[in-house]
């Protein structure tokens, strides 16, 4: 019982069963391996260049070292007196602290003891030392004075695999046991105290550090967009001010020299000295260095540090939002989120007619609102990764329309069954294809239908009747496609078929009379097969029309099909009624419309019911030009019969019979014909039903051909029983 309630919901869905699964797996290991970690950083990096610029900040001021100053002093680095000497010009601002981003390790004279009398001297002078080292950067050991002090933070950046710097540290693991805080920190908690905020671990979290109103999670390797990223020490996300140095305010070291600092210009700050010269190469690309149309520019390292403290004073004093990241479990659920959605808007549009537009739309769309939605998120201090979001969504669209299409594959494959290929294309391609309505156009009509076969399928068990008719339609449906043939609808043992409808050519009418005289042709073939399989042997009747016909979808817009409706129609269908087996009867229209040599045994003028004058119809044996195809000629042989056989018979009008039991004799007779004599008036193509008197009561049916004299008919036997069949063997012999 629950299978057969959830069969019918998978049906319903599984365009998105078929896709969410495979494609959600998939970003999943993309995500996993980090062959998604540079995309994901650069979508960041674009929302930070997107996102506006804050206030500067006003409690911090950077004195920078410039080109020009470094030509002022005429040498770098500068006499520890020059560095003595701007230090005190500093102090004389009173600034609550001040940040020394140069490294200071030894001396340079003149005025080195200066120096250090200026370090012990200022307790609110923070210096700078190198604690990491690669294969092109050392370690760098701090100002001794300012060690002895414990005045000294770690000036480390975090770079990731671009050389972005994007982290930064609030302490730094020194060796196993030791850790130090940062140059950011430092000086931040500097700041700080007089605020009466200390720093504390939290209280939800012990391991995380809280400063006043915020509290700092630490960075962890898989965070964000990240995949085994590095993460020694107490990391956090840096939240970038702005991509200028101007969000803090800056004065040159020449200016401080120069004593052109403005009056309380640093007072209560914290001021930073670094370098900001192409020279002194403290340069570092920055989330802002992914400009697409401009050349990368890079951070200097003070301006880097002024991000940093700032970041710290603002969380802890005014609540400014860290960049935090969701759980990995949460954002894997967000992947199969996405993906659930692109799927399923493009699963429920697979119905419409503008499907493709109204896809494109939707991906626009829904992919507008996950960068849209990403950036509003940014802006509120949450990092979501977009790409794999993103890659859920569009390969999730994509996955269920390759579905779609191959669905629809598989359905042109069925529907070939049943239409030809051209009609299939008309329904599936072409953009009015599923209108209802149609079109006037000339097209030849060709029905076909096996004599008797009505009869023959009363005396054999339904499944030979199928294996008879699906051999029977096989050989014909491939003679019909070889002439370009559509085939409207297989009528029990008959076949409709139109040419000139979905698609005109010039030819029409010579394909149509070609694929019938090679469908005569192949009943050969059919009957060759039939015999082997012990099944009778069959006969088919052809007749063709040319006309003008209304051609389209006809029906409701629930249920349509490609047809033809129009008196010629009619008219093709009266004219196959006609024939006998192995004949092809097409009309007058037919023959002026094919312009080409065709073989004809003779013509007759017939007055089809429905029809108000006179048709003229060929019989056709065998056309020319580039076909040339024939009949095989008649051979059927007649014999007078020693002793004419006496019959009884009815004229047949329609299916039904007359009811009028009348009295003759076959004076000569063949395997498909004879020679009937009877005192009764009959009419060519009259059809007859006839039993053998005293000698079967198996039903013979036939159709008058030609009129002898008032008393002699030629008949031509549409169907003839085993019974008969062995009768007229025994005579003709």
């Amino acid at each position: 019982m629950r299978w057969k309630k959830l069969k019918p919901f998978i049906w319903r869905w599984r365009g998105i069963i078929f896709a969410v699964p495979r494609i959600t797996v998939l970003v999943v290991i993309l995500r996993l391996t980090g062959l998604l970690q540079a995309l994901e950083l650069t979508a960041l990096d674009q929302f930070f260049l997107l996102r506006p610029p804050e206030p500067p900040d006003q409690r911090i001021v950077i004195v920078e070292i410039n080109e020009e100053d470094i030509h002022k002093f005429s040498k770098w680095p500068i006499s520890d007196a020059d560095l003595a000497s701007i230090l005190e010009k500093i102090k004389q601002q009173q600034p609550r602290a001040i940040g020394l981003d140069i490294y200071r390790d030894l001396p340079v004279e003149p005025g080195y003891e200066k120096l250090v009398k200026v370090f012990a001297n200022t307790p609110n002078l923070i210096g700078v030392q190198k604690l990491s080292k690669s294969f092109d950067s050392a370690t760098v050991n701090p100002p001794p004075e300012l060690q002895k002090r414990q005045q000294v933070g770690s000036n480390d950046l975090p770079l990731d695999d671009d050389g972005r710097v994007r982290r930064g540290l609030l302490y730094v693991n020194f060796n196993e046991d030791d850790v130090i805080e940062s140059f950011a920190l430092k000086l931040a908690l500097l700041y700080l105290k007089p605020e009466k905020i200390t720093d504390k671990p939290a209280a939800n979290n012990p391991n995380y550090l809280q400063l006043g109103k915020a509290v700092f999670p630490i960075f962890e390797s898989n965070n964000g967009g990240y995949v085994w990223a590095d993460d020694g020490g107490y990391q956090v996300i840096l939240n970038y001010r702005g991509r200028i140095k101007q969000q803090f305010a800056t004065i040159s070291l020449s200016q401080v020299q120069n004593n052109q600092i403005p009056p309380n210009f640093m007072r209560g700050k914290i001021v930073l000295i670094g370098s900001t010269a192409e020279s002194l190469k403290d340069l570092f690309y920055t989330p802002y260095t992914s400009k697409i149309f401009a050349s990368p520019e890079r951070m200097a390292g003070v301006t880097i540090h002024a991000n940093s403290i700032s970041q710290i004073l603002s969380a802890a004093l005014e609540g400014r939002t860290l960049i935090k990241t969701l759980p990995e479990s949460v954002e894997l659920l967000s992947i199969l989120l996405w993906s659930i959605i692109g799927a399923s808007l493009c699963w429920q549009q697979r119905h419409q007619i503008n499907q493709r537009t109204l896809l494109l739309v939707s991906v626009i769309v829904g992919g507008g609102m996950l960068v849209g939605g990403s950036f509003v998120a940014f802006l509120l201090g949450w990092w979501l990764p977009l790409i794999p979001s993103m890659l859920a969504w569009g390969g999730s669209a994509i996955a269920v329309t390759h579905y779609i299409a191959q669905s629809a594959g598989e359905m042109r494959q069925t529907l070939g069954r049943y239409l030809t290929d051209e009609v299939v294309v008309n329904l599936l391609e072409t953009p009015s294809g599923l209108k209802i309505g149609g079109e006037r156009r000339q097209v030849t009509l060709l029905f076909s239908d096996l004599r008797g076969f009505s009869a023959i399928s009363e005396q054999l068990p339904p499944e030979k009747v199928v294996q008879i008719l699906n051999l029977y339609l096989e050989v014909m449906t491939d003679i019909i496609n070889k002439y370009h043939g559509t085939i409207n609808e297989f009528m029990g043992d008959g076949i409709f078929i139109m040419f000139g409808a979905p698609i005109s050519r010039y030819d029409d009418a010579q394909r149509a009379i070609a694929c019938a005289v090679e469908m005569q042709l192949a009943m050969a073939q059919v009957n060759h097969q039939n015999q082997q399989m012990n099944l009778p042997k069959l006969e088919m009747g052809i007749g063709i029309n040319t006309g003008e016909v209304v051609a389209g979808n006809i029906g409701s817009q629930k249920r349509a099909k490609y047809t033809v409706i129009g008196s010629h129609v009619n008219l093709a269908a009266r004219i196959e009624t006609y024939t006998v087996g192995g004949q092809i009867l097409i009309s007058e229209n037919t023959y002026q419309d094919a312009q080409i040599e065709l073989k004809i045994m003779g013509q007759l003028k017939i007055e089809p019911k429905g029809i108000k004058e006179i048709i003229t119809i060929y019989d056709i044996v065998g056309i020319g030009g580039d076909y040339n195809l024939y009949l095989p000629e008649d051979n059927d042989l007649m014999v007078t019969l020693a002793s004419p056989l006496t019959i009884e018979y009815t004229v047949l009008q329609g299916k039904q019979a007359t009811g009028i039991l009348l009295s003759g004799e076959f004076v000569t007779l063949s395997e498909k014909k004879a020679l009937l004599k009877s005192t009764h008036p009959l009419e060519p193509l009259n059809n007859l039903k006839l039993r053998l008197v005293n000698a079967t009561e198996a039903d013979i049916y036939a159709k008058v051909i030609t009129i002898a004299d008032e008393h002699h008919f030629l008949i031509r036997f549409t169907n003839l029983p085993p019974q008969a069949i062995e009768i007229i063997n025994s005579l003709l012999v």
